[in-house]
């Protein structure tokens, strides 16, 4: 009898939190929600005491601190004589994922699964790039669920697929996800992955010994290819001559192709006109920098597979000072963690501080009249334009982008900004940075100008 009421107990827990859960899914994101609700379960009832178990101390502090009234609120749903929900750390019910192993075959201990070592010699595809591992967010939503549907209707939508981004933004990872859920669900498709460069290197390589015919054979055969770094075919005519005709045949065989670049087809220099009018054929969508929330959601991800988990306070000060990449934002937990192992505990957060400073790539010193070049070449107009008295719009709004940037990227001071850009009033500038800072809250239209203009100043 006691343990037919144990089990009973615990059926009853299981839909509580089921019922609670469905609720809570519907008000949150993606992302958030698979980032701190999936792993979560209720351990025991005790009374009008939910005890809800947590797999981090992180995850612990978070979800008391930004959701707790969101929980209780939809555990009384269910349930309305709870009266509070206390927190637990306790371990995952899912198996442990296998760790990577160095050169001598060995995982070591504690390392967290983020040097991606396993490549499938056939496709060049790292399984351990999947979907289920991709942190989803509002900066990356749209070229994710693009890739999506291109894994269920290859061929016949956004063909080509064209994803652009910052360095270390993750269009890697998702592009491979893609191939790899292409081989789980289509078995008889022939998928390739390579980067432009290693397909320049083996045109070259193929005109050297004679065999441009074997070299054309090659990649027809395949029913998927999907192409990173497509900015490096820039000035290599012979090669975006092969690329050319190559995409012709996977387009007229509804074949798919996917390709990646640092920056959109009409910003790579030096590319033909028509490969780049087939580039834009197709679907272009880009992956953003991170917000904080997501940052967060990502480095929570992460610290999954971690040895010694930061403390919250370092987990935040981390998400709000590294901003511009996920790699460089992975990193740097990975060396947090790796210190925290050689000294056997956790760092403070002064350590942290220090140890950030040190391994952090200083940012690109840009110049207001770099800043003014690039601005008017994108909005296509005069740069001496941007100094004058004109109050036209063609000119005010590049004009109040160079403003928000200068503030918001370099941190320089209203009245600089003003005395630069042709002798201005602080006081214009401060109005120009809130203008655009309130737009890019619902004018998606303007953030993609904003990111795209940032690739353009960053990765010159």
């Amino acid at each position: 009898m006691v343990v037919g009421a144990y089990n009973f107990a615990m059926t009853d827990t299981k839909q509580l939190w089921d019922g609670a859960l469905a609720d809570i899914e519907l008000s949150l994101s993606k992302a958030h929600y698979s980032t701190w609700f999936r792993n979560t379960r209720i351990v025991r009832q005790d009374g009008g005491i939910i005890y809800l178990g947590v797999p981090t101390s992180f995850a612990k502090e978070w979800l008391f601190t930004k959701y707790h009234k969101f929980i209780l609120r939809a555990l009384r749903l269910v349930e309305p004589d709870i009266r509070s929900v206390e927190y637990l750390i306790v371990k995952s019910e899912e198996p442990p994922k296998p760790k990577p192993v160095n050169q001598t075959g060995v995982a070591p201990a504690g390392q967290m699964a983020m040097t991606e070592l396993y490549i499938n010699r056939e496709d060049n595809l790292n399984p351990r790039y999947l979907f289920d591992s991709f942190i989803v967010g509002p900066f990356n939503e749209l070229a994710h669920a693009a890739t999506q549907a291109v894994a269920k209707r290859l061929g016949k939508v956004y063909n080509p697929l064209f994803i652009y981004g910052g360095t270390g933004l993750g269009k890697t990872h998702l592009i491979q996800a893609l191939g790899n859920q292409v081989k789980a669900g289509s078995p008889g498709k022939k998928v390739y992955y390579l980067t432009s460069e290693q397909f320049v290197v083996d045109y070259v390589n193929s005109v050297r010994v004679n065999q441009v015919n074997q070299f054309k054979e090659k990649y027809r055969k395949y029913d998927v290819l999907i192409m990173d770094d497509i900015q490096f075919f820039s000035n290599k005519d012979k090669t975006q001559e092969e690329l050319f005709h190559l995409f012709n045949h996977f387009y007229e065989n509804s074949k798919q192709i996917i390709f990646s670049s640092d920056k959109p087809p009409k910003h790579i220099t030096n590319l033909e006109d028509r490969l780049r009018s087939r580039f834009e054929g197709g679907m272009i969508v880009d992956i953003a920098r991170p917000d904080y929330e997501s940052r967060l959601a990502i480095l929570q991800s992460k610290l999954k597979s971690a040895a010694f988990c930061p403390t919250p306070e370092v987990v935040a000060y981390l998400a709000s000072i590294v901003q511009d990449s996920i790699r460089e934002l992975e990193g740097s937990l990975n060396s947090i963690v790796c210190q925290s192992q050689l000294k056997n505990r956790n760092l403070s957060l002064l350590e942290v501080k220090s140890l950030v400073k040190n391994n952090l790539k200083p940012k690109k010193t840009v110049s207001v009249k770099n800043v003014a070049e690039i601005v008017a070449n994108f909005y296509n107009i005069s740069e001496k334009s941007l100094y004058d008295r004109t109050r036209k719009k063609e000119v005010v709004k590049p004009r109040q982008m160079i403003m928000y940037l200068l503030r918001e990227d370099f941190n320089s001071s209203y009245p600089f900004i003003g005395q630069k850009l042709g002798g201005r009033d602080h006081t214009t500038v401060i109005h120009a940075y809130e203008k655009v800072k309130n737009d890019l809250k619902g004018d998606n239209l303007l953030t993609q100008e904003l990111e795209q203009i940032r690739l353009l100043l960053y990765n010159e």
